[in-house]
C-alpha cells in the first residue's frame, strides 16, 4: 500500500497507473484533512528539523547516509516518543515480539 496526500504528483494518471502496474494499492488522505496522515506528517517534520534543515550536504549520498543514520540510529533506537508511552520505537515494538 502507498499512502499519500492528494498532491498532483501522487494523484496524476501516470503515477496511479504505475502503482497499479506493480501491484501496489493507492491510499490517499481525504481532501483538506491533515489529520488523516498526522503520524507521517509529524515524522517528516521531525526528520526535516532534526536531520536536514541545519545541514549542508555536498552530495546526495551524504544526505542519504545522514538521514538513514538519523532514522535507524537515533529516531528508532534513542529518541523517546510520547505517543508510545515515552519509549523508543524499537523498545515499543519489542514488547509485541514473540520469541520462541
Amino acid at each position: 500500500m502507498f499512502h499519500s496526500d492528494r498532491g498532483s504528483n501522487y494523484a496524476c494518471y501516470d503515477f496511479q497507473n504505475l502503482l497499479t502496474e506493480i501491484g501496489i494499492e493507492a491510499s490517499m488522505s481525504r481532501s483538506g484533512c491533515c489529520y488523516d496522515n498526522a503520524v507521517m506528517e509529524s515524522f517528516f517534520h521531525s526528520l526535516k528539523v532534526e536531520f536536514v534543515h541545519h545541514e549542508k550536504f555536498a552530495t546526495r549520498q551524504q544526505a542519504k547516509d545522514a538521514i538513514f543514520e538519523g532514522i535507524e540510529v537515533f529516531y528508532n533506537r534513542q529518541r523517546i516518543h510520547s505517543s508510545i508511552g515515552y519509549k523508543t520505537p524499537i523498545a515499543f515494538a519489542e514488547e509485541f515480539m514473540i520469541v520462541e
